[in-house]
């Protein structure tokens, strides 16, 4: 009974005590020797504080190895060089294997941007969400060890992801665009940077709600931007100073879609096209009057456009996109220098040739797409139809053979179409259909939409998380 008290009494004396430290701590204000400092003396320099929209584009760099390669292979831009998405190559493609290997993979952080591979390299710009930064990484494409990494703090919120675009380069430069429309010019081989813009503060730019989508494109050592900000259309920016060369004004006030420019021939002379949210334009290409606003029309305005226009003769032009809006043709002529752009032929997406997200590919006057969620029986199928007749479906796949977003490539006359959970098919072209001669399931993947890489016999595909390289030859 002693004990007990003994114990009840220190246990009181402790919770009093600890009860007038913590009011003491409380109550005590240490008012002595305290001072107001005047600004500036703690010696900082002078503009070295950052606003919270100040991104300090590629500020930080880091080397991880060395590598040398013969390799001559190139995917040096978004659909390739000729932007078509066919390659031809005298390498003899494997179809007969049961598996392709899988030469080496790497882990990204959320999105869906696309490498391109130039000389033995691949540069894909991903997004650390740790560090919250874009990130310009390089990689052997032999390996698939990190080389260097040139990235910029650009703190933004997932929104299906992160990561966009495609890179373009070349062997001066590689050029990248981040989601809150960040540019970025760096050396290919050392990663040094040359010279940034941003399209918000440059061009007044409103980036879309999905994130910058538009992927570079270069024609003329002139880098194509379509920033469509409050004056600003497309821009021609140097690819070696980043020097701004030429503005189209935006008297059409398009605002940015995720769709990219398209350069292309229209009726004999050279266009730069693009759809913008509010219509379709064509740009001119041509030196004499490069950034000349030569037509436009608002007959064709989706509130969201993902897939770029694809041309299927010399003065037509095939536009789709998703969210109910289906596809159409549209006319180009010109008539005296007077340029017009009319809408002959549109549709719902179950009515006829459609697209979501991918752009499709003309291949021998054959229209190859992937049908969107709202085509009707077709609903993300492969699909093939005549160039000249959008309403009538020539080929499309099996029942179980379903891409949703998923992305395709035209090798020779092989068809590799990518399902968006992770599975590799590979289709024989023939005249009037298509004849699947082997799948492969490449990862469990999930939201594979990144487009296609090839090159030297590898074929570089991605989900929402992982990159991978197939040796196909």
């Amino acid at each position: 009974m002693k004990e007990k008290k003994i114990i009840v009494s220190v246990t009181v004396l402790l919770v009093l005590i600890y009860a007038g430290a913590i009011i003491g701590w409380h109550l005590y204000a240490p008012r002595e020797n305290i001072f107001v400092q005047a600004p500036g003396a703690d010696n900082r320099p002078e503009g070295s504080a950052r606003k919270a929209d100040d991104v300090l584009i590629g500020e930080y760099f880091m080397k991880y190895g060395e590598t040398s390669s013969s390799l001559t292979g190139k995917w040096s831009s978004f659909r390739g060089e000729r932007y078509d998405n066919l390659i031809e190559t005298a390498e003899k493609i494997n179809t007969s294997a049961n598996e392709y290997p899988v030469l080496w993979s790497f882990e990204t952080g959320e999105g869906h941007a696309a490498p391109v591979i130039y000389n033995g390299r691949v540069y894909l710009l991903d997004y650390d969400e740790g560090l919250k930064s874009d990130a310009l990484r390089c990689f052997s494409l032999e390996t698939g060890k990190e080389l260097w990494r040139r990235w910029y703090r650009v703190p933004i919120k997932r929104n299906h992801g992160f990561s966009r675009t495609v890179p373009v380069v070349s062997d001066t430069y590689v050029i990248t665009i981040g989601p809150q429309g960040h540019v970025m010019c760096c050396d290919p081989l050392t990663g040094d940077l040359k010279w940034s813009l941003d399209m918000q503060k440059t061009f007044k730019t409103e980036v879309p709600f999905w994130y910058t989508g538009q992927c570079p494109r270069v024609e003329d050592n002139t880098l194509i931007l379509a920033p469509a900000g409050e004056e600003t259309l497309l821009a021609g920016v140097n690819c070696e100073s980043g020097e701004v060369l030429w503005q189209t004004p935006n008297s059409v006030k398009y605002k940015m879609s995720h769709s990219s420019v398209m350069p292309m021939t229209l009726g004999g002379k050279k266009t730069y096209v693009y759809v913008g949210v509010g219509g379709v334009c064509g740009v001119s290409a041509e030196e004499a009057d490069r950034g000349t606003l030569l037509w436009e029309t608002s007959k064709w305005q989706p509130s969201v456009v993902a897939p770029s226009p694809l041309k299927i003769s010399s003065n037509s032009l095939f536009l789709v996109a998703g969210y109910g809006t289906g596809g159409a043709l549209l006319q180009v002529t010109n008539s005296g220098g007077k340029w017009t752009a009319s809408v002959t032929d549109q549709y719902k997406p179950n009515e006829g040739l459609s697209s979501e997200q991918q752009t499709p590919v003309l291949y021998k006057n054959m229209i190859i797409s992937v049908m969107p969620k709202d085509g009707g029986g077709q609903r993300e199928r492969l699909v093939y139809y005549s160039a000249s007749d959008l309403h009538t479906l020539v080929w499309s796949s099996a029942s179980d053979e379903r891409f949703g977003l998923g992305p395709y490539v035209v090798i020779n006359n092989l068809l590799f179409a990518f399902k968006d959970d992770g599975e590799l098919y590979v289709y024989e072209l023939q005249a009037r259909s298509m004849k699947l001669l082997k799948k492969q399931r490449i990862m469990e993947g999930a939201d594979a939409w990144g487009p296609l890489a090839y090159a030297d016999g590898m074929l570089i595909v991605r989900d929402a998380h992982t990159v991978k390289c197939l040796k196909i030859v």
